[in-house]
């Protein structure tokens, strides 16, 4: 355990100081123990000598003034540990995080990611130190005390090592009991965390169907969770009443010995009252071990769990990746994927090019591999086969770092932080002036809506962006990807589902993405008005690509493109007409 603790920590010497002046602190205890025997005997006589007891007292008040020096020396550094310790691991935890591929940032790694990040680091820097000390204590002070016993009786010291190596297996026992029960709560408790989020994020919807209090899943979560602690706690009870029961049976042996030495006179008065507390200080700590040991089998799962975290592969970089690109061409080569753990490809042998200076369109049915062919160029996940080059060179020989600052992403579901219109774009570029901020506000179609907002551009936006329409959050996004001057830029779906307005102003915003030649954009688009602006069209079916060529070529061949214009553009007419007498 102490060995995976310095493993796991990027700077454990605070940990490893508090744990020294521990087990400092255990050791003296033990030794001091062993000052009862002169004593005692110097006093337990007809004729009390205080002259012979009088060393062995001034030895033993140095020792206490040295334990205090020790405790004086160890609670502050116990307190500063648990918070440097917690926030040392998290960040080693976040920049390991941000080596990761994006598409390992699925819902249930990112509710795992959430409890390592604040729980798990949380805990386990806190069990550290103060589960770690009085655990070291409670195995240091009885070793100490056996090693003293041998001192002054050794069948004593035999019968107290019988009695820990019975107490270790009955421990072990609880031990494992323990850590199951731990593993079985810890995935009840990430359950609650992910229904409790959706409850949060999902407030609108839930109002609207009945369900603002809870959704059946959040209540089968908790009924799980409750069940699963109640579970535990009935099977931690009989290991718990066993080791309680050894800690018992082993005074009751050590008072018979005790009594059985001292009447036969193998041992005197002042030596059988020294054993009986050198029993007791044995038997103390060691009993308190069964109530640690679930909190040390806390520590041990937390200490796995971030473990596996930190384990989890980073992209692979090559030992020299190359640190820049000449244009911003994109190109598929006969490309195969699939997802992690998907049962049939989502892309089979694609092959498509788009080029510095125009703005393509990927069109297709749902399910085509649109939006994988936008997370591939950035790299979210590594294909299976072909290649996948930006510039001219394959996206796996890139830098991670310099591929995505040469790529822009603005998504369906945009994320604004909550934080003002003007810091949500400085996201892109922190040095950027406010020439730079209005020029690409005005092409993004943004500035119509600062001037609507009552603090213009210091108007704080909301979680999420929750202040802001749909259209408004895509007009942020488009600002600022802009703003970035990436020469990539990728746009999913930006206009789906939104008012005319929204709708022709995210258009104009796409159109003037594409006006700087050195760009290349790709935009995942249905809309007739969307695909207008496009200079090329690729259109996919079942993971592959059907029909390539202009928009115009595309209409008059009567391909997958056509029909799907056909239909969008039939859907522009529906009206729904009330029935009603």
């Amino acid at each position: 355990m102490i060995r995976r603790l310095y493993r796991l920590w990027p700077n454990p010497r605070l940990l490893a100081r508090l744990w020294l002046l521990t087990a400092a602190q255990a050791v003296l205890q033990g030794l001091m123990l062993a000052l009862l025997v002169p004593v005692l005997d110097a006093v337990v006589r007809p004729e009390p000598d205080l002259a012979a007891a009088t060393p062995w007292l001034v030895v033993g008040a140095c020792g206490a003034a040295m334990y205090a020096v020790l405790s004086i020396i160890a609670t502050p550094v116990g307190f500063a540990a648990a918070g440097a310790l917690a926030a040392q691991l998290r960040r080693r935890l976040m920049r390991h995080v941000s080596t990761l591929t994006l598409g390992w940032f699925t819902a249930e790694h990112k509710a795992r990611l959430a409890r390592g990040v604040t729980a798990d680091v949380g805990n386990a820097a806190h069990l550290a130190v103060t589960i770690g000390g009085p655990v070291i204590t409670s195995t240091l002070l009885p070793a100490t005390v056996v090693a003293v016993t041998f001192a002054v009786d050794w069948r004593m010291a035999l019968l107290l090592c019988v009695i820990a190596l019975v107490a270790y297996a009955a421990l072990r026992r609880a031990a494992r009991i323990a850590e199951i029960a731990e593993i079985e709560l810890e995935r009840a408790a990430t359950g609650v965390a992910s229904r409790a989020i959706e409850l949060g994020q999902a407030q609108p919807v839930l109002r609207a169907a009945g369900h603002a209090d809870g959704t059946p899943r959040m209540r089968a979560a908790l009924e799980d969770h409750r069940e699963t602690y109640r579970d535990g706690m009935r099977r931690a009870r009989q290991p718990f009443f066993v080791y309680t029961g050894v800690i018992m049976g082993g005074f009751v042996a050590v008072l018979a010995l005790a009594a059985q030495l001292m009447l036969t006179g193998r041992v005197g008065v002042a030596e059988a009252i020294a054993l009986l507390v050198l029993a007791a200080r044995f038997l103390e700590p060691l009993g308190n071990l069964i109530d640690l040991i679930g909190a040390l089998r806390a520590l041990r799962n937390q200490i796995v769990r971030i473990e596996e975290l930190l384990a989890t592969p980073t992209l692979p970089v090559p030992a020299e990746p190359v640190r820049g690109i000449e244009t911003a061409e994109v190109e598929f080569s006969h490309v195969d994927f699939t997802y992690p753990g998907g049962d049939s490809p989502a892309l089979r042998d694609v092959s498509l090019r788009c080029r510095p200076g125009t703005t393509t369109a990927l069109v297709g049915p749902s399910g085509s591999g649109k939006t994988t062919v936008t997370r591939l160029i950035a790299r979210f996940f590594d294909i299976d086969a072909g290649q996948v080059r930006v510039g001219g060179t394959e996206v796996r020989e890139l830098d991670p770092g310099v591929l995505l600052d040469e790529i822009a992403i603005v998504f369906q579901d945009v994320y604004l932080f909550d934080d003002t219109i003007e810091n949500n774009l400085r996201l892109a570029h922190p040095e950027a002036t406010w020439d730079e901020l209005r020029e690409v506000a005005a092409a993004a179609r943004l500035d119509e809506v600062i001037e609507r907002l009552p603090e213009g551009w210091h108007t704080r936006v909301g979680e999420a962006g929750a202040q802001l329409s749909g259209g408004e959050r895509q007009r942020v996004a488009i600002a600022r990807a802009m703003l970035k001057r990436a020469r990539i830029v990728l746009v999913d779906e930006a206009s789906s589902a939104l008012d005319p307005e929204n709708e022709a102003a995210i258009t104009q915003a796409i159109s003037n993405l594409g006006d700087d030649p050195a760009r290349t954009v790709i935009v995942i688009a249905h809309r007739p008005a969307t695909l207008a602006t496009a200079d090329h069209v690729v259109s996919l079916d079942g993971g592959r690509v059907v029909e390539a060529g202009t928009p115009a070529k595309l209409l008059r061949t009567g391909g997958t493109f056509a029909r799907l214009s056909r239909q969008y553009e039939r859907s522009r007419h529906w009206r729904i007409v009330s029935t009603a007498p």
